[in-house]
């Protein structure tokens, strides 16, 4: 398996904050995946990702991008995605402001910045995929999508951030589930679209996140 070699113990740098404490959905396994691509693709150019919720992919990413002395875009709304409304399967009241009657993930993202020493290497743009990427411009070396899972968020994401990922950098998609029976099928969906578009390789799904490389053309 060509992910192995990000298991390595010597590949594995300290985080200063307890990472299995920030709340979030992403499996460790995934989170050392992302961290190597990152680390990697920080020669081409920073790193964005869409959907940080509390920061869990947040610090995986930030640790790499701070080692190559890159930044990285984390693009959140902070009002949660469908499933974490009040009244979902994904609902968790300590995210609900009630004098606002909204999800609001974005304190406990900047608890994780500050706990995990990433303040300086993170960009937090507090706004919806479609605003954050209006007119932006800079070319990415990575991008990973983890935002909303209806149909209409992920293919915002992916409309919206792929274009910017720069040849040989890294589009990673969480949340890849073939089988209708075991999760959603919108991320399944872009990452079908992005490898019929010709533009990205397949590197493999390591659990649940794909990895693909953008080519040449």
């Amino acid at each position: 398996n060509n992910f192995l070699h990000f298991l390595m113990a010597d590949k594995m740098p300290e985080f200063t904050v307890d990472i299995d404490a920030i709340k979030g959905f992403l499996d460790p396994q995934e989170g050392w995946a992302l961290y190597d691509r990152c680390l990697a693709a920080g020669e081409l150019g920073p790193t964005l990702e869409i959907g940080s919720y509390c920061g869990k992919s947040t610090v995986y990413l930030g640790e790499a991008c701070r080692i190559s002395g890159r930044s990285l875009f984390a693009v959140d709304h902070h009002r949660g995605s469908e499933e974490h409304q009040p009244g979902e399967f994904y609902h968790d009241p300590e995210l609900f402001d009630s004098a606002s009657g909204l999800v609001d993930t974005f304190r406990l993202f900047r608890q994780t910045l500050r706990a995990a020493g990433l303040e300086q290497v993170v960009v937090p743009i507090v706004a919806a995929t479609q605003v954050a990427a209006r007119d932006w411009s800079t070319p990415l070396g990575m991008v990973f999508i983890d935002g909303g899972h209806s149909f209409d968020a992920a293919q915002a994401d992916y409309d919206c951030w792929a274009p910017h990922v720069r040849v040989g950098g890294i589009l990673a998609i969480h949340d890849i589930f073939p089988n209708p029976n075991d999760g959603g099928q919108a991320p399944y969906s872009i990452w079908q679209q992005a490898i019929a578009s010709g533009l990205f390789e397949d590197l493999g799904i390591v659990r649940t996140l794909g990895v693909l490389r953008r080519k040449d053309g």
